[in-house]
């Protein structure tokens, strides 16, 4: 399956689709493949050219133009998939050439079967959380005129209206129509550069996908957003750290004292913080004053591989183990927020170390997550600072890491405190 000049998607008749691992070409297979999630998106990829597999000569071939017209382009196409789903492979390109690593996406592989789309994914949550089939614009306008009425000064509120109705955040529409987790963004800044950083873009081109916050809202503000969530909806969520956001540690000032503030009133509701836990004596202070659960964004579970992606400022890697170690030791949840690139993240010397890292942590659960970044790109730059030897493949990594930890919890979103002790 490929795309001409003009973005339309059509079929090579003799060829098979294609993925990738590192840099291992795999044929697509039924069995391995499963249908295209709902609100899943098919992108073309400019400036590269698609692997295909030559099912009469048993081999994967570069191709640049139609075999059956050529003079017709051809280029390679990927599906962005919907979330709860991990990819298998990515998808199978060439980039000799390419100026510039591709915008900020994750590129899994695709292609078509009998009678539809099938994507080379794994799921790892069944929850509709982001089913954005379950998010009708008429309710979310609706929420966002009742929340107007209710709270005219609440700049928090103004900004969630802006993620909700312009960028269609999955998240803020979910705040508005009063179900699941709510977001609180407060951080204006970041203590970290990373790669595939989605709010904020200095270099390589890249274009951010949503403008930071620009302001921190005031504790009062973000303890009525909290209130308002947490009154409204069973097992309620609310969440610092969001894509419009920097790291929220850095705005703890603001937020420690919103969170007592929600707990003076209620008990009920989990406050949870994603974040890059750079900053343990903050972590610590959070769970004194009532934070519930915390998610740490990784890439990566060595060190030097950690920092090539992560480029921190003004913390090391052992602050993260460090703040992970203070939050377990108050009975805190912790998940990893784990970024996954297929032949990475399955690579041998990853595996081994993340399970090293479970054993002398003890997180409460992965959430398997889809790195947003140009694949190819991501790989040789982690291959330079420390190779990861052969990949063993993302569902056996799954399958050997559920097997060793039968208590861990595997999955996709932030749970409410009601489960955190459920393993899927």
């Amino acid at each position: 399956m490929v795309a001409a000049e003009n973005g339309e998607i059509f079929e090579l008749e003799g060829y098979g689709a294609a993925g990738m691992s590192g840099d291992e070409f795999v044929a697509l297979t039924k069995d391995k493949t499963l249908d295209m999630p709902h609100g899943s998106e098919l992108m073309m990829l400019p400036g590269r050219s698609p692997v295909v597999y030559n099912i009469y000569e048993d081999r994967f071939e570069v191709m640049d133009r139609n075999p059956y017209a050529s003079d017709e382009k051809i280029f390679p196409v990927a599906v962005f998939n919907s979330p709860g789903f991990v990819n298998r492979h990515f998808c199978a390109y060439d980039d000799e050439g390419a100026e510039g690593p591709l915008p900020l996406f994750s590129y899994g592989a695709v292609g078509f079967g009998k009678k539809d789309f099938r994507s080379a994914a794994i799921r790892v949550d069944e929850e509709p959380r982001q089913d954005l089939r379950l998010m009708p614009q008429k309710g979310v306008a609706k929420g966002v005129d009742r929340m107007r009425k209710a709270y005219p000064e609440n700049r928090l509120m103004r900004h969630l209206e802006t993620c909700a109705l312009e960028y269609g955040c999955p998240a803020g529409k979910n705040f508005f129509l009063e179900r699941y987790e709510a977001p609180l963004p407060t951080s204006t800044v970041c203590n970290a550069r990373c790669l595939g950083c989605i709010s904020l873009q200095t270099e390589n081109n890249l274009c951010a996908c949503q403008e930071r916050i620009a302001f921190t809202p005031t504790p009062e503000e973000i303890a009525q957003v909290s209130l308002e969530h947490i009154k409204k909806v069973e097992k309620a969520v609310v969440s610092f750290g969001q894509g419009c956001e920097g790291e929220p540690l850095t705005a703890a000032k603001a937020i420690e004292p919103a969170v007592r503030m929600i707990r003076e009133k209620t008990d009920q509701g989990t406050i949870n913080l994603n974040t890059n836990a750079s900053l343990p004596l903050e972590v610590e202070n959070l769970c004194r004053a009532g934070l519930d659960s915390m998610r740490v964004s990784m890439n990566s579970v060595r060190e030097s591989t950690y920092t090539a992606y992560f480029r921190p400022r003004s913390y090391g890697f052992k602050d993260v183990l460090d703040s992970i170690d203070r939050a377990r030791s108050q009975g805190k949840f912790v998940a990893i927020n784990y970024l996954n690139c297929p032949g990475f993240t399955d690579s041998q010397k990853e595996a081994d170390a993340l399970v090293k890292f479970i054993r002398a942590h003890d997180i409460s659960m992965i959430q398997w997550r889809n790195l947003n970044f140009d694949p190819r790109v991501y790989r040789r730059t982690m291959e330079r600072v420390e190779p990861g030897g052969p990949a063993l493949g993302m569902d056996r990594l799954i399958r050997n890491i559920s097997r060793e930890f039968p208590n861990l919890i595997h999955g996709y979103f932030n749970p409410p405190k009601e489960n955190h002790g459920k393993p899927k």
